[in-house]
Order: structure tokens, then sequence, then C-alpha cells
């Protein structure tokens, strides 16, 4: 015999739960833009594209990184929908496509505590 699960709470608070967790679709997305910030060299560029605009050379010699490196984050950075660039010339220079990227990182910062 197959013992059933019995739910604790209320009709009201299983409502809630209902209609206020995310479709596995939503979720995935929402892992994905986690995902943005679960690397230190991503969240050094990102913290310092929050303060301006930078190409990758100077974010390169900015962060002690190598310029490949820099490059292939970008690149990561970009299709995740993070930065964007604007060109000048031959250079291009990258920023935060949404400031909310900004209040993530401070939001991070300050739930450790720092």
């Amino acid at each position: 015999m197959q013992k059933q699960n019995v739910l604790l709470l209320d009709k009201r608070l299983q409502g809630l739960v209902d209609d206020y967790v995310p479709d596995d679709e939503v979720l995935q997305e929402v892992a994905c833009f986690f995902n943005i910030f679960s690397d230190l060299t991503r969240l050094k560029m990102l913290s310092a594209l929050a303060i301006t605009d930078m190409c990758v050379t100077d974010l390169s010699v900015m962060l002690n990184l190598n310029q490949t490196t820099v490059s292939h984050q970008l690149r990561l950075l970009r299709d995740l929908g993070a930065v964007k660039y604007t060109r000048q010339g031959k250079i291009l220079f990258y920023s935060l496509k949404n400031e909310l990227i900004s209040e993530v990182l401070l939001k991070g910062v300050e739930f450790l505590g720092f």
C-alpha cells in the first residue's frame, strides 16, 4: 500500500503558491540570468562597466586580464543580454545593457554584508 502525501498548507496558501511560483520556462530564464553572476571574471567586468563604458583593451589592462578572455566573456555577456556596445571608429565600447544589472551586483554585496 502506497502512502498518500497530505498537504499541511491551507487552501489559500496552496493557491498563493500555485499562483506565484513561476513555471519551468520562466525559472529557466531566471537561472540563465543569474548565470551572468557565476564567474569571477564576469563579475569584475560588470563591476567596471557599472562605472563607465570601456573597450576590450581598457578592461584587459584595468582588470589585469588577457584580451582574449575579456573578448570571450563580453561575447557571453552580450549573448545573455547583460551588455551592449557602441562603435567609435574601429573601437567597440561596452556598457551595461540595463542598470538593473548594477543593482543586482550591489544587492549581492549588501546581502553578504560587505
